[in-house]
C-alpha cells in the first residue's frame, strides 16, 4: 500500500492552514540556510545580484513591504516575484506572468551516477555557455555557490548539468537541469536529477523542483522519476514604478 504524504494529498493549502516551507521557498531559503547570500530591507529579502535574481516578500506583504522592495530594487527595475499571489500595488507593471508547477519527491529512485562530476567556480564559463545554449532558467556567475552542481562531460566538453538552488529548511530545489541539444534523448538529464537528489537525501533533506505548467514533457519526465505535483504556482515579474518612491 502506498502512503501519500499530507502535503501531496492536498496540493492547494487551505487559507487557515499553517504555512508549508515550500509555500514561500525563496523566503525560507534566504531567512535560513542561504542567509549568507541575502540582502535585506525591512522584511524583504533578495539574493546578491550575481548569485540569483530571486527575491522574496513575506507571506502577507503590506504597503511598507512593497515600498521596501521598490527601494531595494530601485526605480524602473524589473523584479521577479516567484509565487506571489497578492495583488500588485498601483503603479507596478507586470512584465512576465507564467503558470508554473511545484513538484516534490514522493518515490524518487535517487542514486549517484558514475559519470557525473562535481562542478565548481572554475567550470562557470562552460556552465554559462551551456545555459546560453539550452535556456533552463536563470544562472549567474555565482549561482554555483548555492549548492552542489554535477555535470557530464564528453571529450572534455560539458554537455549536461543539474544542481541545487533554493534551500528552505528541510528541502532543496533541483535546478539548472539542461543538456546540450546534440545529446538530448540520451537520458542524461534523468541521470543527473537522480544523482543530485541522492546528495540531497544524504543530508536528510527532500528534493523538490519547479517548471512551467506548459512544459508537459518535463512534467512527465519528473513524474516518471518519482516526483509528484504539490501545487501550482506563478512565475511573475513586475517593474518598479519610476516615481513615488
Amino acid at each position: 500500500m502506498t502512503t501519500v504524504r499530507p502535503d501531496l494529498a492536498n496540493p492547494e493549502r487551505p487559507p487557515d492552514a499553517v504555512a508549508h516551507p515550500l509555500d514561500n521557498p525563496a523566503y525560507g531559503a534566504l531567512a535560513g540556510p542561504h542567509a549568507r547570500f541575502a540582502e535585506r530591507r525591512g522584511r524583504v529579502l533578495r539574493y546578491q545580484l550575481d548569485v540569483s535574481p530571486w527575491l522574496a516578500l513575506p507571506d502577507d506583504p503590506g504597503p511598507d513591504d512593497w515600498a521596501d522592495l521598490a527601494r531595494l530594487a530601485g526605480p524602473g527595475a524589473e523584479v521577479p516575484l516567484p509565487g506571489v499571489r497578492a495583488p500588485l500595488p498601483e503603479g507596478w507593471e507586470v512584465t512576465f506572468d507564467l503558470e508554473g508547477v511545484q513538484l516534490v519527491d514522493e518515490s524518487v529512485a535517487a542514486a549517484p551516477d558514475p559519470e557525473a562530476v562535481p562542478l565548481g567556480p572554475a567550470d562557470v564559463p562552460e556552465m554559462l555557455a551551456l545555459v546560453e545554449r539550452t535556456q533552463p532558467g536563470p544562472f549567474l556567475p555565482r549561482t554555483v555557490e548555492l549548492g552542489t552542481y554535477l555535470g557530464i562531460r564528453r571529450g572534455g566538453a560539458l554537455i549536461a548539468m543539474a544542481g541545487e538552488r533554493l534551500r528552505p529548511p528541510g528541502w532543496t530545489e533541483i535546478s539548472a537541469v539542461c543538456t546540450d541539444p546534440a545529446h538530448r534523448g540520451e537520458g542524461l538529464a534523468s541521470r543527473l536529477v537522480l544523482a543530485v537528489a541522492a546528495g540531497i537525501r544524504a543530508r536528510d533533506e527532500t528534493p523538490f523542483l519547479h517548471t512551467s505548467a506548459r512544459n508537459t514533457d518535463a512534467i512527465r519526465l519528473y513524474e516518471s522519476l518519482g516526483f509528484r505535483l504539490r501545487r501550482r504556482t506563478r512565475f511573475l515579474s513586475a517593474r518598479v514604478p519610476t516615481a513615488g518612491l
